[in-house]
């Protein structure tokens, strides 16, 4: 058990959700375990989440009847992800006897810059695979970023600006110090983009890892906790000299991303929002490691923790 209460932003990853309906409630119940054990450890947790599969799933289905824009399927995202995390983890807290914690989730709007070059280079991939006939149609009838991915098919991408402000923390912020169970900034959050007093949305997918930074940053959070599908970070992956890491300094982290060690759009975001959070304020610390190990590293027994 730990010794002092920490509050704990969790960034769940796509492994922790499921690609379809049916996987997303399995999922859901593996997820409510191990975040109700930080729970009993004595964490304040608040969870964060992405949407691949679902915004894409959701945005190719509506499209199909009507045209709607991409920042609308990531709103119905939130709120479908949402329904069956709150079920779970409702489910999971009652089964342990934890009875005074309501859970929430909040619809969550993130605001971009309009200037972010992210929009003049579109580089994220979203929805699924087309031919090269079907992909010159979606260019054509709807004006859309169209690229050839390794090989598979074609697929659209999106900008991906980075999160300068997220609209709701305030609610956020209340219902955590109420203590209660907050979902939040699912998907990266709703990209809008803000003209005097109104927000407006825009096409386009925010980093779910970056998003957590600016949320624990905003919540003085004591650990962000980015889950993925490795117990531990790597250099040399996949090499004879593949070394895993337990523990890294800003300056490490910083020298193994100039060397090249960890993949873009893969582990390379996810040490990125470590880094930038670690590095915001004496005392705070990242861990990256997989949803099944997350007690165990909070209490120091795996994972790769990356503190100043």
């Amino acid at each position: 058990m730990m010794n002092k209460k920490k509050r704990i932003v969790i960034a769940l990853g796509g492994n922790a959700l499921g690609n379809n309906l049916e996987e997303q409630k399995i999922a859901v119940k593996t997820t409510a375990i191990a975040i109700v054990d930080l729970i009993e450890e004595g964490c304040d947790v608040v969870i964060a989440h992405g949407n691949g599969p679902q915004v894409g799933m959701i945005h190719s289905a509506m499209s199909s009847i009507s045209s709607i824009p991409l920042y609308v399927s990531g709103a119905m995202s939130q709120t479908y992800i949402g329904l069956d995390l709150e079920n779970a983890l409702r489910d999971e807290l009652l089964n342990r006897g934890i009875k005074d914690m309501p859970v929430a989730t909040v619809m969550t709007q993130v605001v971009v810059d309009k200037e972010d070059k992210s929009f003049e280079n579109p580089t994220k991939p979203i929805g699924r695979f087309m031919s090269l006939e079907e992909a010159n149609l979606a260019k054509k009838e709807h004006g859309y970023d169209i690229v050839e991915d390794s090989g598979r098919g074609y697929r659209r991408v999106v900008p991906s600006p980075s999160p300068k402000k997220i609209v709701e923390i305030d609610s956020i912020n209340a219902l955590v110090e109420r203590g209660q169970l907050v979902i939040c900034c699912g998907g990266g959050g709703i990209p809008v983009i803000q003209e005097g007093n109104s927000l407006i949305g825009v096409d386009a997918v925010i980093d779910k890892d970056f998003v957590s930074c600016l949320l624990a940053k905003e919540l003085d959070a004591d650990f962000l906790i980015i889950l993925t599908a490795v117990e531990k970070v790597a250099i040399n992956f996949g090499k004879e000299n593949e070394k895993w890491l337990s523990y890294l300094s800003i300056e490490e982290a910083k020298g193994y991303i100039e060397e090249g060690h960890f993949a873009p759009g893969s582990m390379l975001p996810k040490i990125e929002a470590a880094l930038d959070f670690a590095g915001s304020k004496e005392g705070r610390a990242a861990l990256i490691t997989q949803l099944e190990k997350a007690k165990e590293g909070i209490n120091g027994e795996t994972g790769t923790r990356i503190h100043m």
